[in-house]
């Protein structure tokens, strides 16, 4: 069975759906079967799927927008076919999101380095707590330069959650992919935005079951 890893935050403008995107190609990249779930109703992850059956050079995935009741049973019937399931999940907590964090082997919260997004850490961990689920905090659209950044990697260690080692950089490098359809490890292979995301599926394919 797969390792089914959920991309759950409920702050809105995280990144979440960039990052879950990005981490299922630099997994694919790495040799793994990918499955791709998008259970949020804005559909990000689908209109990037529309444009990536399409891209050139991309890497094999399977995909599926999916919610409500029959989330469980998707998830299990591509999790069968797969050696790595990626839910990405609605910006709050509610039914759908409650269930892909049920489903998981691991909760991926994205963070970014500011205040904000520190204080809405909490619902999202107490949800993980709740069912379970260890959760790991992805420092996501880091600047090149800014104190903030260290003294959100400071706060951030203290909460319950396993703070990632890999951190995604504010790059334009990711939205230029995802309007490709495609990851950054195949549309700008050798940029630093490929370098950190391959890293961190590397980070995340070692976290235990």
């Amino acid at each position: 069975m797969a390792k089914i890893f959920t991309f759950a935050q409920q702050k809105g403008g995280a990144g979440k759906s960039t990052a879950a995107a990005q981490v299922a190609v630099a997994l694919a990249q790495g040799g793994h079967r990918v499955g791709v779930i998008d259970s949020d109703p804005q559909g990000s992850l689908a209109a990037w799927w529309t444009l990536r059956v399409t891209a050139d050079k991309a890497v094999p995935l399977s995909f599926e927008q999916t919610a409500g009741w029959r989330l469980a049973a998707r998830v299990e019937a591509l999790a069968a076919q797969t050696d790595v399931v990626v839910i990405d999940t609605p910006p709050h907590i509610e039914t759908d999101a409650k269930l892909a964090v049920r489903l998981a082997d691991w909760v991926i919260m994205p963070l970014q380095p500011s205040p904000l997004d520190l204080w809405a850490c909490q619902p999202t961990l107490d949800l993980a707590a709740g069912e379970g689920r260890a959760t790991v905090l992805l420092l996501n659209r880091v600047p090149a330069r800014a104190k903030l950044v260290e003294e959100t990697a400071a706060a951030a260690a203290q909460l319950p959650a396993q703070l990632l080692r890999t951190r995604l950089g504010n790059r334009t490098a990711f939205a230029a992919a995802m309007a490709r359809g495609m990851g950054v490890g195949e549309a700008a292979p050798r940029t630093l935005a490929a370098e950190e995301v391959a890293a961190l599926a590397i980070e995340l394919d070692h976290l235990p079951v």
